[in-house]
């Protein structure tokens, strides 16, 4: 089965969410937004935070597109 990982993180009500100075997109659920003085473990942390969420309502593992080392 084929679920959309915008669609879950949606409905773990992080579009839109600020926390700190980053957040997800108010428009795109899968986008991530340093809206001005976040660093990169903030960030880093934001995409954790929803990634666990995601696993603990749905049981799903989401991983980011991009590379992070």
């Amino acid at each position: 089965m084929k679920v959309g990982a915008g669609w879950m993180i949606e409905e773990c009500e992080w579009k839109g969410k600020v926390v700190g100075h980053t957040g997800s997109h108010k428009d795109q659920a899968l986008v991530l937004v340093n809206y001005g003085g976040a660093t990169g473990a903030e960030v880093y942390q934001l995409a954790l935070d929803i990634k666990k969420s995601v696993f603990e309502k749905f049981g799903v593992q989401i991983n980011p597109e991009v590379n992070i080392y």
